[in-house]
């Protein structure tokens, strides 16, 4: 069965974008815990794209189910996580990029591109990292993991940003992030 991409993220209502949210069925990585470790020989660019020994893998049906095994431990590894083996996967800066953003009624959705689609707030935080002259925007996505906002993702998040008196910030379901680092 071919992967089908989910509709584009400006024609979803907020109630669409949380039922598509809800309906996401992820392996239980979190109850996993193999005793088995090794090394997956893959790697995440800074850019999103994913290497297995080198080469690139292009089918993105096959990078969405890897990236719904993806957790992020303490240490900040990131591992492939499967009932039988952990596997080390190297991530040069986030394991997600943000490639799109539009609010919907006081909540940010922001489309991954790896299709998925998480709403900021309070269990999704927005971080900014990096410094004033260049900023870099990292979104909460699940089990340790983030996505870095794309520029151009950026910068549909810049247009809904308000100036305090700590620079700028934006709200999404409440909870309200600076956009300067600290």
């Amino acid at each position: 069965m071919p992967y089908e991409p989910p509709p584009d993220l400006a024609s979803l209502s907020l109630l669409d974008i949380a039922e598509a949210v809800e309906q996401r069925r992820l392996p239980p990585v979190e109850q996993w815990h193999p005793a088995e470790a090794a090394d997956s020989h893959m790697r995440i660019a800074a850019d999103g794209r994913w290497f297995h020994e080198g080469r690139p893998i292009s089918r993105k049906a096959m990078i969405r189910a890897f990236a719904s095994l993806l957790m992020r431990d303490a240490e900040g590894q990131h591992w492939l996580v499967t009932p039988e083996c952990r596997q080390s996967i190297e991530v040069e800066d986030a394991a997600f990029i943000a490639v799109d953003m539009q609010e919907k009624d006081g909540a940010l959705a922001f489309r991954l591109n790896t299709d998925d689609l998480v709403l900021a707030g309070p269990d999704h935080p927005l971080r900014a990292a990096g410094d004033t002259e260049t900023p870099a925007i990292y979104l909460s996505v699940r089990r340790g993991c983030e996505a870095r906002l794309d520029r151009s993702t950026w910068l549909q998040l810049a247009d809904h940003a308000i100036t305090t008196g700590d620079g700028l910030s934006v709200t999404s379901q409440g909870a309200t992030f600076p956009l300067v680092p600290a």
